[in-house]
């Protein structure tokens, strides 16, 4: 049995080894097959590109000769071009050096005639002193005397003819141009008042804002230096200042109060700072409106912020913004019509009165400060000489000045422009602050009640209680010696400590 299965064994070797070495055999001629077959596919394919690389070989040497025939021929073209503008350039410069010789020859005719005409001239003035007895010389002088002597008489008749019409017409001529002036730009009359009303939307409402025991209302008075009376005019609340920027501010804060709904000290101080912030956002804003309307570009920035802050600032209950945008228009048709500069004209109408933003920071007249803040920041030195020249202490150097001086007047002095007792409260307003602010230890201090209380706040680390009741005292007798005014002004000096910590 185990003889019959080696036997067995090895026929099965013998047989597998048979049957694969056949397969083997197959595949080989399959695959030898396959690759004389792939082997022709690319003999046929190499024939084909390299009949087509020939064909393309033969059109682009085709595309060459042809290329270059054209080449050729645009270049035999030009050459024949340059033959012949070279054989036009050869006849021009043989035509010009016959026309150059035919102008050598007419010149030196020309000379001899030159020569023949001088010697001619020279006979004839020979002839001519022998006859007179006078040399050339002696003659033009004696001409010249008879001439004179015969226009002068006129002369004299025309200058004097022309300087009584001068005179005659220089006054109706100026009244002219002013009332042009005047004619073209009209603008509306208005007064600024020292009080400004707020609309309340109910009764309620008046009752929180004056706040428990009047916390409200005196938290308010103090933070803005505005004078709150709400008893006077049902259904509203009167602010009353001299100061129109203190009015805007505690106007505003009033209006953000009552929209918002919280109104209590702490929130009072929020928003009037927040209101401080927007009246200064309006002051830029109408700065730049007003040179804009002028026609002026290039005002420096800072000029323009001080021209914006005239927009709350009154002289005789004249809005001196309006006042000077007013003025400048009329320079500026003046100006056109004397021919003098009309933007310097109209530059310093615009900015003559910046002083009267500063006149309560620095001292001096407004027009003299106005031309040393003109000259601080850059504006032109014409400018600054004429708003500084546009009153009569400073002799007017410039026909610039001239006319600010002339539309100021037109300006200040038309029916309604000014109102002369509200200029005089605001100066008595003004004063009572000054007085209370010229002592030490004073924070803030403001003038209310149309000039009856001197509100007055202390700083409490400089001014005790009893300094507080001394300083009051002081105040009211400054006030008594120096002042002249009707009744009597309460003087309330109000020393406040606060104590304030972080919870972090």
């Amino acid at each position: 049995m185990v003889i019959l299965s080696i036997v067995l064994a090895v026929v099965g070797v013998i047989v597998g080894f048979s049957s694969s070495t056949v397969i083997s055999k197959k595949r080989e001629g399959n695959l030898k097959a396959r690759v004389e077959k792939e082997r022709q596919k690319a003999e046929k394919e190499t024939e084909r590109l390299i009949s087509q690389a020939k064909e393309d070989a033969a059109k682009l040497s085709e595309e060459a000769r042809r290329d270059e025939q054209t080449r050729r021929k645009e270049l035999k073209d030009l050459e024949n071009r340059l033959v012949l503008r070279e054989e036009s350039l050869d006849k021009k410069l043989d035509e010009l050096d016959k026309r150059a010789q035919k102008l050598r020859a007419s010149e030196e005719e020309i000379e001899k005639l030159k020569d023949e005409i001088r010697d001619i001239r020279t006979k004839q003035q020979e002839k001519l002193e022998k006859i007179a007895k006078l040399t050339k010389a002696e003659a033009a002088e004696k001409l010249m005397q008879m001439t004179e002597r015969d226009i002068k008489h006129d002369l004299v008749s025309l200058i004097s003819k022309l300087q009584t019409e001068a005179r005659e017409t220089a006054e109706e001529t100026a009244a002219l141009i002013i009332t042009t002036a005047m004619e073209r730009m009209s603008s509306e009359v208005t007064a600024e008042r020292t009080v400004t009303s707020v609309k309340l939307e109910d009764e309620e409402m008046k009752g929180r804002i004056i706040g428990k025991e009047g916390r409200n209302i005196q938290s308010l008075q103090r933070a803005t230096g505005v004078d709150i009376m709400v008893d006077d005019t049902p259904g509203y609340i009167v602010l009353s200042s001299f100061d129109p920027v203190r009015r805007e501010v505690a106007r505003q804060s009033l209006e953000m109060l009552m929209k918002d709904g919280r109104i209590h000290p702490g929130r009072i101080e929020e928003v009037v700072e927040k209101a401080q912030k927007n009246v200064e956002k309006e002051v830029v804003r109408a700065g730049e409106d007003a040179a804009r309307e002028v026609g002026i570009i290039g005002i420096p920035k800072e000029i323009l912020h001080l021209l914006g802050e005239l927009k709350y600032r009154t002289s005789y209950g004249q809005n001196v913004l309006k006042h000077s945008i007013e003025m400048a228009h009329m320079a500026g048709m003046i100006a056109e019509e004397i021919g003098a500069n009309i933007k310097t004209a109209k530059y310093a109408a615009l900015t003559h009165d910046l002083g009267k933003a500063l006149t309560h920071k620095m001292e001096g007249k407004h027009h003299h400060i106005s031309g040393e803040m003109l000259r601080k920041y850059g504006a032109p030195e014409e400018v600054a000489l004429a708003a500084e020249q546009h009153h009569d202490d400073v002799e007017a150097t410039s026909v610039e000045a001239l006319i600010i001086r002339v539309v100021d007047a037109i300006s200040a002095s038309r029916p309604g422009a000014r109102n002369i007792s509200a200029e005089n409260f605001i100066e008595r307003m003004k004063e009572l602050e000054n007085i209370a602010n010229s002592f030490s230890g004073i924070d803030k201090s403001y003038a209310i009640s149309a000039g009856r209380e001197v509100r007055v706040m202390v700083r409490p680390q400089q001014v005790d209680d009893l300094s507080a009741i001394r300083l009051a005292r002081d105040i009211a007798t400054k006030i008594e010696s120096s002042m002249q005014y009707p009744g009597t002004i309460k003087v309330n000096v109000i020393r406040e400590t606060r104590a304030v910590e972080f919870a972090k």
